[in-house]
């Protein structure tokens, strides 16, 4: 019998190894400490960063496309605000937010992700970590972001979306502001959206700092009014002991 061919790599991956089950205690441990590792990188590289505004959206669309323009000019207005442009280190819309603020004189950072393909760093960014774990990355583009915006993007930009307002939900985090940029485009999820609202699985309030618009100017300026009124970032001091140093 001729064996179906598959355009996916069947051999498991040590992370893939992990969510099979339960494993050997030793196993597991490294796991955890794997993970340590990567946070704490995450940590070292990226403390120093300032505050940021996290551009979420694609990594397939060219410089060309609509929505990579769009992308562009609100990395520049991120920069015009005096924020970091933080996003996934990858092509396409990151690469354009990263691009508005790097080529406006402002600041750009990302926090990649290893994959086998899509993900290579773009060169707009002034300091950049590598994380091997999506959760691990997660955390770290919410930890040091102020606000997010969200461009149109698949799956990833969509698990990035949800798990951002189900900590708002949840009263994780405060007065965060999420702007969707691109009516058309979520016009298909505000109706899911609106009918969890219906069903009552959700509640409006939920979606109180959520903002849909197709301005990039109104985009940063509802994140400009959050910012103005709750934002707050103990200045500390980079530890020459531990070879720190000010984010440039």
């Amino acid at each position: 019998m001729t064996q179906p061919e598959f355009d996916i790599e069947l051999t498991p991956k040590p992370e893939s190894k992990f969510l099979e089950g339960p494993r050997g205690r030793i196993a597991d441990f490294g796991f955890a400490f794997r993970v340590m590792i990567e946070f704490v990188k995450g940590f070292r590289g990226l403390h120093f960063v300032g505050p940021c505004i996290t551009v979420f959206g694609s990594a397939r669309f060219t410089e060309d496309h609509v929505y990579y323009k769009s992308a562009y000019k609100i990395g520049k207005h991120i920069a015009e605000l005096g924020a970091t442009v933080m996003t996934g280190g990858g092509p396409g819309i990151m690469e354009a937010a990263n691009r508005g603020a790097y080529e406006n004189g402002g600041k750009s950072v990302g926090c990649n992700i290893v994959l086998p393909h899509e993900q290579g760093s773009n060169p707009y960014m002034h300091k950049s970590v590598t994380i091997r774990y999506f959760f691990v990355r997660k955390v770290l583009l919410l930890k040091y972001s102020y606000g997010f915006v969200v461009m149109p993007g698949g799956m990833g930009t969509m698990d990035e979306l949800f798990e951002t307002i189900t900590l708002i939900q949840t009263g994780t985090i405060h007065n965060f502001p999420v702007v969707l940029v691109g009516k058309e485009y979520f016009s298909p999820l505000l109706k899911m959206i609106d009918r969890m609202v219906e069903e009552k699985t959700i509640s409006p309030s939920d979606l109180s700092l959520l903002l849909v618009t197709d301005d990039e100017q109104e985009a940063i300026d509802h994140i400009k009014k959050y910012l103005r009124s709750n934002f707050y970032m103990k200045k500390i001091k980079p530890s020459p002991i531990l070879f720190e140093r000010w984010f440039r």
